[in-house]
């Protein structure tokens, strides 16, 4: 093997990664976003190369005086900002974050209820995932296909019949705010736990432009940190009014049942993004939830079918639309690629779960875009060149054309600077 031209293809592959979606891509993935300069060099440390198992200040190894300053400054900061009385940073993704959580708060064949994956839900929610892994059944609550939202009082009238021990709320596709008071006040008649999966919201209920789960009476709040939240890829558990004996079973779960080693380098990357949330967090959530309005509302206009126009399309950084009529969510999504326009196909809650392969939806999400400075007169722009890509015009042109406005927007906004 020439282990010299090996060596030179990966830095290769890295260039490529770097020039196409670093910096000719609209990157509209409503589960990505970007860290800024200052958070990026943070990523990069010592601390990459450590273990830390335990808790702060109640490690099995030695060596991690630093990692504990680091990882108690993430929990301080991570309570300040989002009302919470615990927080925990070790879970590496929001996947886990749901494992351990799930796992911690109900026994093998018990029953957890939510909205279903069509209908929004996390895969991590269901019998095909993390909820399955841990062994617990899954039923899935009542659903307005008129509004396209949880049907609260079918849902509350089912939660008072199947008993779960958990029933959760948030998710994968979450325009509008989710009945977070309702569904606590039906839990608590029958002793469930309420988590509110905020993974694809954490970064809008930062800056106080979604509903504030924890305040609304969610017990716990799993997320990622690498979606609206634009911090290093990972998880974090938050909770309000937990009792003792349940933060510590989430503790357990964590460590040392699932995760060992916690990426203790994105510790110092997510104390700068959480930092920087709280000084520019309120400005970039609501240029965000502009933006996919914005966004929404041309291409609707433009002839796409964009879901819940009578609600103004969304509140969040995403909406969905379903493009059937365009021959179907993978097709959509192929040829937006070839254009440089990153979307994704979505199961729409009419779908059947096994149509995951074409589904009849779409996904887009604006927090990337929003990111690098873009704003309503750019989605206008964006909508256009989508419509155009999927109809049929020349690729090459419309590729030319989105090169052309990304290349406009290569500085990170809503950040520290130098």
């Amino acid at each position: 093997m020439d282990f010299e031209k090996e060596k030179n293809r990966v830095f290769d592959i890295i260039a490529k990664q770097n020039k196409w979606r670093g910096g000719e891509c609209l990157n509209m993935i409503a589960s990505e976003n970007v860290m800024s300069p200052v958070a990026t060099k943070a990523y990069v440390s010592d601390f990459m190369h450590r273990y830390a198992e335990g808790l702060p200040h109640q490690r099995y190894y030695q060596g991690t005086k630093f990692t504990d300053d680091i990882e108690d400054m993430c929990n301080d900061l991570a309570k300040k900002l989002f009302g919470a009385d615990f927080a925990d940073n070790r879970v590496i993704s929001g996947g886990v974050a749901n494992v351990c959580v799930f796992s911690a708060l109900a026994k093998p064949g018990e029953l957890l209820m939510g909205p279903g994956t069509p209908a929004g839900s996390h895969i991590s929610h269901e019998k095909f995932g993390a909820a399955g892994v841990v062994a617990l059944n899954v039923e899935h609550y009542e659903f307005d296909f008129e509004r396209y939202d949880i049907d609260v009082e079918k849902t509350v009238a089912k939660i008072r019949s199947l008993k779960p021990k958990i029933v959760t709320l948030g998710g994968s596709v979450i325009q509008f705010p989710h009945p977070v008071r309702e569904i606590r006040a039906a839990a608590d008649e029958i002793g469930a736990t309420v988590v509110y999966d905020g993974a694809h919201v954490l970064g809008l209920i930062a800056g106080g432009e979604f509903q504030q789960p924890l305040k609304e009476g969610a017990h716990v709040m799993t997320a990622s940190t690498h979606k609206t939240f634009p911090g290093p890829q990972g998880g974090i558990v938050l909770g309000k009014g937990l009792d003792e004996k349940r933060q510590r079973k989430i503790q357990n779960r964590i460590f040392p049942g699932i995760v060992s080693n916690h990426h203790v380098h994105r510790l110092p990357a997510m104390a700068i993004t959480l930092l920087e949330m709280m000084e520019f967090g309120k400005d970039y959530a609501k240029q965000t939830v502009k933006n996919s309005k914005a966004l929404a509302g041309e291409l609707d206009r433009l002839g796409m079918k964009v879901l819940m126009k009578e609600r103004g399309f969304t509140v969040s950084h995403q909406f969905i639309a379903d493009v059937r009529n365009f021959g179907g969510g993978t097709k959509v999504a192929d040829a937006l690629e070839e254009c440089n326009m990153i979307i994704n196909k979505n199961l729409l809650a009419f779908d059947d779960v096994n149509n995951a392969a074409n589904p009849s939806g779409i996904r887009v999400g604006t927090q990337e875009l929003t990111r690098f400075g873009m704003k309503e007169k750019e989605m206008k722009q964006v909508a256009d060149l989508m419509v155009r890509a999927i109809g049929g015009e020349n690729k090459e042109k419309v590729k030319k054309e989105v090169v052309e406005l990304r290349g406009r927007f290569k500085e990170v906004q809503y950040c520290f600077k130098g």
